[in-house]
């Protein structure tokens, strides 16, 4: 693999931290992803997604979500029962090992619910911008307008 010096680019730019920190985090991260659990990311509308895990064996107690920042981190841990602790395995297939998940959020992405049912976690997160921070369509002022308002206002003023 590549390595990437990313020095320049940050020398070079102002307020682009967040893509040059995504991008250095991106190349640094070693080739083996964790596979486990098995997920979906799904769109379900223009500022809507879901994030479904294959979390079978975890019952809703054993999952934590939490949403820190620009990340959302789902873990779980399985407590062993007494139930389980006499049991003798030929075969166990079904991982209930612990885990943790992180996935990284866009700016004014927010955790909107979630529901855990038939072995799947499902995570529903909707981008919610701020209406500072909408786009917002500006009245262009010609000198009609300009000489409109003063002529009123003159009015008004001898009235």
């Amino acid at each position: 693999m590549r390595n990437f010096d990313l020095a320049p680019l940050y020398r070079a730019t102002v307020g682009f931290d967040q893509i040059a920190d995504l991008m250095d985090r991106v190349l640094t991260q070693d080739v083996s992803q964790p596979s486990y659990p098995p997920y979906n990311i799904e769109k379900t509308a223009e500022d809507g997604w879901r994030i479904s895990l294959a979390v079978a064996g975890f019952s809703t107690g054993d999952i934590s979500i939490e949403q820190r920042e620009h990340a959302l981190i789902v873990s779980a841990r399985k407590s062993e029962t007494e139930e389980e602790k006499g049991r003798t395995y030929l075969h166990r297939g079904i991982a209930t090992r612990a885990f943790e998940r992180r996935f990284h959020l866009a700016d004014h992405v927010k955790v909107t619910g979630a529901s855990h049912e038939n072995g799947m976690l499902h995570i529903d997160l909707q981008r919610e911008v701020p209406e500072a921070l909408k786009p917002r369509r500006i009245a262009i002022a010609g000198p009609d307008t300009v000489e409109t308002k003063v002529l009123e206002g003159e009015k008004t003023a001898e009235v």
